[in-house]
């Protein structure tokens, strides 16, 4: 059996096409992409194409999202869910709500290879990169669910988006469509491990996103330890890799800093992590580290104000992130191990 066409992962432009394999007009396309986010739950409903075209559709292609394989809501109104793929992968997606509006936070791979020793996504392995039809689904499906429109995108679910940085891109493309999810490009949060060589293919883009780069520590010795990405990619390759892409974007990045209780969370660590990226303009996100792998314990507020206090006074713009989900094992990689179990 042919495998069907999977209408979330086509641009508006690749559905006029398809129109047009299809014996219609090309503008039928675009009235089919308006549909697909708009709201209609089956072919039938798209009442302005002809019923030969939607039987052709009913035939050839697919809009099926994801199902949910378990969901749970914290007392903070974070929502998680695990949601179930066609091919029975489960990932994760987590909706939070801030006073500016609700923001989801995405996966772009079923599991991941980067191999992080703190994060639960890296049991496992990666079993396979999504299409950007599975990460469209993400949002439409828990929009639906939750019957509210969400604003703003992170990538920091299950995997690493530069390691699927095609499907991510067109993800983005179709997202910013105004006819799609009308997400502005300033909305989306792109978080990496540091692959240096896809941080300059994405510098070539000039999207105005933000990226996020997750550092966790200013020494290679011990960052190897943590993420054995930097044995590939050391921190002076990273910083490099950071400057060509601020160059080409002008965009501040974030450092992403997740403090380990006793190992990473000293003075020290902060002073070497200002001498690192003196030559960016950069703001320190620091988070207090989920309890998710064995070996990793949440600095004290006191370890965590200390730390924040040193780089503040010295210039540096930093924030520890807010918590949130914390009674729902909000950290990737967490629900779907449960549910695999179950």
């Amino acid at each position: 059996m042919a495998k069907r066409i999977d209408l979330y992962s086509m641009t508006e432009k690749e559905l006029c096409s398809l129109a047009e394999t299809m014996g219609e007009k090309a503008f039928r396309g675009k009235q089919l992409f308006n549909w697909l986010y708009s709201g209609a739950g089956s072919f039938d409903d798209m009442t302005n194409l002809s019923k030969g075209f939607r039987g052709a559709l009913e035939e050839n292609c697919s809009m099926c999202l994801p199902t949910v394989a378990r969901k749970q809501v914290s007392v903070d109104g974070t929502v998680k869910y695990a949601f179930r793929l066609s091919d029975g992968e489960v990932i994760e997606s987590v909706v939070m709500s801030y006073h500016h509006g609700h923001t989801i936070c995405l996966s772009t791979q079923a599991g991941c290879n980067m191999g992080c020793r703190f994060c639960a996504s890296a049991i496992g392995g990666k079993t396979r990169d999504l299409s950007c039809g599975e990460i469209m689904g993400q949002i439409l499906a828990a929009q639906k669910d939750l019957s509210v429109r969400i604003g703003n995108i992170v990538f920091m679910g299950m995997g690493e988006p530069l390691d699927n940085l095609e499907q991510v891109l067109k993800f983005m493309e179709i997202a910013t469509c105004e006819k799609g999810l009308n997400i502005g490009y300033r909305h989306f949060t792109l978080s990496t491990c540091g692959l240096c060589d896809k941080i300059v293919l994405l510098a070539e883009e000039k999207l105005p996103i933000n990226l996020a780069v997750s550092v966790h520590s200013p020494f290679d010795s011990q960052r190897s330890e943590m993420m054995p990405v930097n044995k590939k990619y050391p921190l002076a390759k990273l910083v490099d890799a950071l400057k060509v892409y601020q160059a080409a974007t002008g965009r501040r990045i974030t450092v992403e800093y997740a403090l380990n209780k006793g190992s990473n969370d000293s003075v020290e660590h902060a002073k070497e992590l200002m001498r690192l990226f003196g030559g960016l303009l950069y703001h320190v996100n620091v988070i207090p580290i989920n309890n998710a792998r064995e070996g990793f314990y949440k600095s004290g507020r006191e370890a965590v104000k200390k730390f924040v206090d040193y780089l503040t006074g010295q210039g540096v713009s930093a924030t520890v992130r807010r918590e949130l989900g914390a009674d729902i094992s909000a950290a990737c990689g967490q629900l779907k191990h449960q549910v695999e179990k179950s």
